[in-house]
């Protein structure tokens, strides 16, 4: 059986829960708060950050991209023409760098300061980090994600999906950390129609179920976030 380390609103985490799901594999979610510091969970991830994939007798998998590069190597070759990582080099390299811009840049610039400053300082004591939210990388936060929804919009009036022709990690990384967001109501999604359409269809799968159905103490979700048709 798989265990998931994660956190509910942890869009690095929510990005494994959708490889999970588009790959069919049975596994269960153990919420882990980093900021504990918990000595079992350094023992597995010393970084101690999110998200850490554990399959009984294995070494743990830490880090987002490094569990996908390890979903793909297990499980790819099983999807055929639908694998999440494309076979040839060029489509590969271009997952890759969607990749990096989503868990690195956007995660960075929108994605985690939202989310830290939003929620998980409530979390947090003071000696953990907690407190009042920071104000100013709100306001940053919610500027950046303008010229992020542009680039998504951008890529999909020339493709058909973020990446290509098909449906790739590229696209569920992009979800996945759209989705945190989401959830607390900060995507403008009127300023790019295109975006929202391209978000519509991957929140339709049915990998982004269990996405949609999460709830965390005490922050109700969007009107819309589980909604399809929004």
């Amino acid at each position: 059986m798989l265990t998931l380390f994660h956190h509910g609103l942890c869009p690095q985490s929510r990005f494994v829960r959708l490889a999970l799901g588009e790959y069919g594999l049975t596994h269960r979610l153990f919420e882990e708060r980093t900021w504990e510091r918990r000595h079992e969970f350094l023992a597995m991830n010393p970084a101690g950050t999110l998200p850490v994939l554990v399959d009984e007798g294995r070494p743990p998998i830490p880090e987002a991209r490094i569990i996908a590069e390890h979903l793909d190597e297990m499980c790819g070759t099983e999807l055929g023409d639908h694998r999440l990582l494309p076979r040839d080099l060029a489509g590969r390299v271009e997952v890759r760098r969607l990749l990096s811009w989503f868990c690195d840049k956007f995660y960075t610039e929108v994605s985690g300061p939202l989310t830290t400053e939003r929620v998980l300082k409530r979390q947090m004591s003071r000696a953990q980090g907690g407190g009042s939210p920071d104000t100013e990388a709100i306001r940053a936060a919610l500027a950046n994600i303008r010229y992020h929804l542009a680039y998504i919009g951008w890529l999909v009036q020339t493709r058909d999906w973020l990446a290509g022709e098909r449906l790739s990690y590229a696209d569920l990384a992009a979800a996945a950390h759209l989705s945190s967001i989401d959830y607390l109501g900060d995507v403008p999604w009127n300023e790019n129609e295109a975006a929202k359409s391209w978000y519509a269809r991957v929140k339709s799968r049915p990998s982004f179920r269990p996405l949609l159905i999460d709830t965390h103490a005490g922050i109700p979700p969007s009107k819309t976030y589980a909604d399809l048709d929004f």
